[in-house]
């Protein structure tokens, strides 16, 4: 079966895409998130995770998650290794609950953060997506704001991901979230009343 009413909700570290999703939800929609998901693996698999980097990444049988990000974050190497691992399982998670939305007939999301980094459409065969957009020096002083990170760890984090911009010219829709809540309300909306005619059961 195809996933004629799916859609991929994506962005990047700071653009706001968890408050467009929660947004989303109070408009109605099915939102299924590829970061609980992801969490969820990633204690189901603790011991493998460990085992994959052979240092202690473990609290009371579960992963340590800030301490797993300062290795990967810091080592592109180690990043790939868990993205590598971590990533067929989530997507497999993701589109057997995605099968189980579509006989409803309604648009639904798959939060995605790394939809272009795991070659999206290639893997999952989903071509609309949603990106939740601002410009990196938004990304920036919202990261400072909301973690209190410094500027190196963000820069890690950010130059983990694709470029905003690129993401941009490759999403056909684009959620502007440069400006206030009002703003981004506002867009929202104009999404919701093109999204039906976009599923096409």
């Amino acid at each position: 079966m195809s996933l004629t009413c799916a859609f991929v909700l994506t962005g990047g570290i700071g653009t706001g895409k968890s408050t467009v999703a929660n947004l989303l939800r109070l408009h109605g929609y099915c939102v299924l998130d590829a970061d609980k998901i992801a969490h969820q693996l990633l204690d189901k698999h603790a011991l493998e995770i460990q085992a994959l980097f052979a240092e202690d990444i473990l609290n009371a049988g579960r992963v340590n998650r800030p301490k797993l990000g300062e290795i990967v974050f810091a080592d592109a190497t180690k990043r790939h290794q868990l993205e590598g691992f971590i990533h067929p399982k989530v997507r497999q998670e993701l589109l057997e609950q995605a099968q189980s939305l579509e006989g409803h007939h309604q648009p639904y999301f798959l939060d995605i953060p790394l939809y272009y980094e795991v070659e999206g459409v290639k893997s999952y065969g989903i071509t609309q997506v949603v990106l939740v957009y601002a410009p990196r020096e938004v990304q920036i002083k919202r990261v400072a704001q909301r973690d209190g990170l410094g500027a190196n760890q963000i820069a890690q984090r950010l130059n983990a991901q694709m470029d905003i911009e690129i993401k941009k010219s490759l999403s056909p829709l684009v959620l502007d979230n440069s400006k206030d809540l009002k703003h981004l309300q506002q867009e929202i909306d104009r999404l919701v009343l093109d999204l039906p005619k976009m599923c096409q059961p």
